[in-house]
């Protein structure tokens, strides 16, 4: 099984750790020290050897942060952690502390006056560095960079070693388009910003932009890695050659250099007097300061990779529809189990996600899940974010919602899917909450909208049925999902924040509305589903985006109350799972083939 249930830290690690981190800036004349979540890659998902935040305080959750001073310390999580973080970390050693609402900006204006507090330039955004130092600055304490991270230094002797999974070609019958092409697209990009080159930081950017995947990131096929890449579409790679596979430079062929990750100073130093694109929400501070010194001029802008690697290109919306039909079958045999096996047995949350991995397995296509599954038995299912570990596992019950998040990473696909399923007989108020969690589901998948809308202003469209009934819930409704890449992939989204990216042709978005009755049970509706060119309306004057559904993968037809739903819904509730079983019934036979019949049967 490729998902583990042990715990990798405990609430000991504070009492333990901090002390060494102390003496170290001690060393370096350091009153503080930042410990954020991100790597120098920025990942979401940590290698073990770049987790700094999880082996100072304990806490392991993907959005965090940590502050060191000489007499106290703090942990930042957001809403998604509350219950975990302080499960994983001792209130004794870490004041815990809210990411959103104030956060470490907030904490670092009390900060003692005098106090010098560092960073490390590889690990934060200059944009979110200039935001703490002006917060440091209004307690009269300065914020200065450190050449050597005392976490590292403290953290020396059972660090892991740095991952070196092998770097592979990914074929241009699953990307679509060749290496060589997209090299010559980012190169016109990189000079209409008025610049020379780019420095490439983001993983997931190299991975699309060179055809290649490795398996440095947990759950995600990136390659730990950097690049320079200029206007011409030449390009330099750093790699540790440790990763490179022999077949990897004729792949690359000969308009990239592959050079050792400690040639990247040089290569920096080599861009004097020239104009290099970089990305501030991407790349660390450390590039920007690096590039200043060497005498370049840094232009701030957008990787220019993103938005092409988000709008997925014609072969891969059909690799990931073949993806999703495939793991929707292993999808349905896993939900044909729920619905007989399980409600006879009531296993635990264990034995619920491997057997839904085992499935995905059998496909024979699977490279890894595309995240840990979530499988969130009654109270637990109330967490939007939980992960079973074997202190918190519990088995399912009769009368409660079992939540299952999980997805498959493919090599013509990813996918993230979520259903829940009623453990025997729902109540009235588990199938009233369902639908109208269904209704805005529903809503967000009918959707038509013209060009230049963001998934800000559709979020609401999701919420309204939960909102007219006085609820909500404290998620985003949708993230980007990526080709054989990140499952969370910028920067469209959906959700109540802010976002001045509009929703593009070919990208795609997960759709996940959803409700949590603390400790009782929790609801989420997750499909993915892609952007679609816009087409006229019959009698309308304007041409308009929608999207077509992606996943397939029945709902449970005993939590839906349809006397809450319009004929419309109705319609298509019936019509979505008319495609399932057209789709997914001819992957399957036997009592798995006869029970989607029935699951996908007109309402």
């Amino acid at each position: 099984m490729r998902q583990t249930y042990d715990e990798t830290t405990d609430p000991s690690f504070g009492a333990k750790h901090l002390p060494r981190v102390r003496a170290k800036m001690a060393e370096q004349g350091l009153d503080g020290m930042l410990v954020p979540h991100e790597d120098e890659h920025q990942n979401e998902y940590l290698p073990a050897a770049n987790d700094r935040l999880a082996w100072v305080s304990g806490f392991t959750g993907s959005a965090g942060a940590g502050v060191v001073l000489k007499d106290k310390a703090a942990v930042f999580a957001d809403g998604r952690y509350t219950v975990q973080v302080r499960a994983q970390v001792d209130a004794g050693q870490f004041e815990i502390l809210d990411l959103v609402e104030g956060g470490v900006p907030a904490y670092l204006e009390r900060a003692p006056k005098g106090a010098v507090i560092g960073y490390d330039p590889r690990l934060h955004s200059p944009d979110a560095l200039a935001v703490l130092k002006r917060a440091a600055a209004k307690a009269g304490a300065e914020l200065t960079p450190v050449a050597v991270n005392p976490v590292d230094q403290a953290w020396a002797e059972e660090r892991p070693e740095q991952p070196m999974a092998p770097v592979v070609p990914h074929e241009d019958k699953y990307a679509g388009e060749s290496s060589a092409s997209k090299r010559a697209r980012i190169g016109e990009a990189v000079a209409k910003a008025g610049a020379d080159a780019t420095v490439l930081t983001a993983p997931a950017s190299i991975a699309w932009l060179f055809n290649i995947r490795g398996g440095d990131v947990i759950r995600t096929p990136l390659p730990l890695s950097q690049a320079v890449v200029k206007t011409d579409g030449t390009a330099r790679l750093f790699l540790d050659p440790r990763k490179v596979t022999n077949a990897l430079p004729a792949w690359l062929g000969d308009a990239v250099t592959l050079e050792a990750p400690e040639a990247l100073d040089g290569a920096l130093d080599a861009l004097a007097g020239q104009k290099v694109l970089v990305d501030p929400g991407q790349s660390s501070a450390w590039y920007f300061d690096r590039l200043t010194d060497a005498g370049a001029t840094v232009v701030r802008g957008m990787d220019p990779c993103t938005l092409p690697r988000a709008q997925k290109n014609p072969v891969e919306i059909e690799g990931t529809r073949q993806a999703h039909i495939r793991d929707g079958a292993a999808l349905s045999r896993f939900l044909h189990w729920v619905d007989t096996v399980a409600q006879q047995t009531l296993p635990d949350e264990r034995e619920v996600a491997e057997t839904l991995e085992r499935f995905r397995e059998e496909t024979g296509a699977l490279k890894d899940l595309s995240f840990d599954t979530i499988a969130g038995a009654g109270p637990n299912g109330a967490l939007p974010h939980y992960k079973p570990v074997t202190r918190t596992i519990r088995r399912i019950e009769k009368g409660s919602l079992l939540l299952v998040d999980g997805g498959g990473q493919y090599l013509d696909g990813t996918t993230d899917v979520t259903r829940t399923m009623a453990v025997g007989e729902p109540t009235a108020d588990q199938r009233r909450m369902f639908t109208l969690v269904l209704k805005g589901h529903i809503a967000m998948a009918t959707v038509r909208f013209p060009a230049g809308t963001t998934g800000h202003q559709l979020d609401a469209l999701a919420r309204l049925p939960l909102w007219m009934q006085g609820f909500d819930y404290d998620h985003g409704t949708g993230h980007g999902v990526g080709s054989y890449l990140g499952v969370h992939e910028g920067p469209q989204r959906i959700a109540k924040a802010i976002n001045s990216q509009p929703l593009l042709t070919g990208m795609i978005l997960s759709n996940e509305p959803g409700y949590y009755r603390e400790g009782h049970w929790g609801i989420r509706i997750e499909t993915l589903q892609v952007v679609t060119a816009p087409e006229p309306i019959p009698g309308g004057e304007r041409p308009m985006h929608g999207f077509e559904q992606l996943t397939l993968a029945p709902l449970d037809q005993k939590l839906i109350d349809t006397a809450l739903l319009t004929s419309d819904e109705r319609a298509y509730v019936d019509a979505y799972h008319a495609d399932v079983w057209a789709k997914v019934g001819p992957l399957l036979d036997g009592e798995a083939k006869a029970w989607l019949e029935t699951a996908c049967a007109a309402l």
